[in-house]
């Protein structure tokens, strides 16, 4: 697709919601077929919050009725990435039932489950609040839904890692023994620098740093160490200007602990490959 680029928002969003309404068979609904004239009349439906959550995903329920073009309005109240409590309503939708009934459950999918990614980032971010440090994405997304679920991390507050492979070098543990070891590391560091971007090393030992922190990457990614272990990496990386951030296993009951070690950044997998899915509901309040 001439012009396409996967860390395109509005892009990707087109083509996921185009796919889900192909895949719903939305177009060829034979309940609502079967409706006769009453699927011509216009009605109201209010999305409602069944938990309390942070709104993210407005877009992909615009982008569904925009798509199925039958003179859908759809009305925020609550902006993205703002609180709802239980019980609240999201916004408004108003237009043609058989419309309405159409695009249900591709805008409910789309909507509840980036809600899930930017609430459950809020709630970390929560867990973390006063320590200054950076709540990171991973690239553990859905395939071919990285775009929408990095905008919902942003949405809960947190920030966004590398978006691909091309964008930063990342030496992980796989790539150092592929390459013979950790004394090996440092031609790789510097063949990425001269590529013209950022080089980021994990390492899972105080040994492995202490070798790292000569090659003096841009980052340097603790993995899976103890609390214990990354404050003394965070104490050895002190005043080499490097990136230090934690990942392994980290979630909203740790992340305050590993957080309060110094470092600058906790990557959490979670936030986009275990996120649930919020209870929106599409609630009937009829003819308008």
């Amino acid at each position: 697709m001439t012009g396409f680029e996967w860390w395109d928002y509005e892009a990707v969003l087109r083509l996921v919601i185009s796919s889900a309404l192909e895949e719903d068979a939305a177009r060829r609904d034979v309940t609502t077929g079967a409706m006769g004239k009453a699927a011509q009349a216009r009605h109201r439906c209010d999305l409602v919050a069944g938990e309390e959550l942070v709104v993210c995903g407005w877009s992909g329920v615009e982008m569904t009725y925009d798509l199925l073009g039958c003179g859908v309005e759809v009305r925020k109240v609550v902006s993205e990435g703002r609180s709802v409590t239980e019980g609240g309503l999201l916004g408004t939708l108003t237009g043609p039932a058989g419309c309405l009934l159409q695009g249900e459950r591709v805008a409910l999918n789309v909507l509840c489950r980036l809600s899930g990614v930017a609430t459950l980032t809020s709630r970390v971010i929560s867990a973390v609040e006063g320590t200054g440090v950076d709540v990171l994405d991973t690239r553990k997304t859905v395939p071919g839904m990285r775009a929408l679920q990095r905008h919902a991390v942003g949405a809960g507050g947190g920030q966004n890692h590398r978006f691909d492979l091309a964008g930063m070098g990342m030496i992980k543990d796989n790539h150092i023994q592929a390459m013979g070891g950790i004394d090996k590391v440092s031609r790789l560091v510097g063949a990425i620098e001269e590529a013209g971007v950022p080089v980021e090393v994990e390492v899972d030992s105080i040994f492995q740093l202490k070798k790292v922190l000569t090659m003096r990457p841009d980052r340097i990614l603790l993995d899976n160490m103890s609390p214990r272990e990354i404050s003394e990496a965070v104490s050895l990386s002190r005043g080499t200007g490097i990136y230090i951030e934690a990942s392994g296993g980290i979630d909203e009951e740790n992340a305050r602990e590993i957080a309060e070690t110094g470092v600058d950044g906790i990557s959490v997998g979670s936030l986009t490959h275990s996120a649930p899915a919020v209870d929106i509901s599409f609630e009937w309040r009829g003819p308008c």
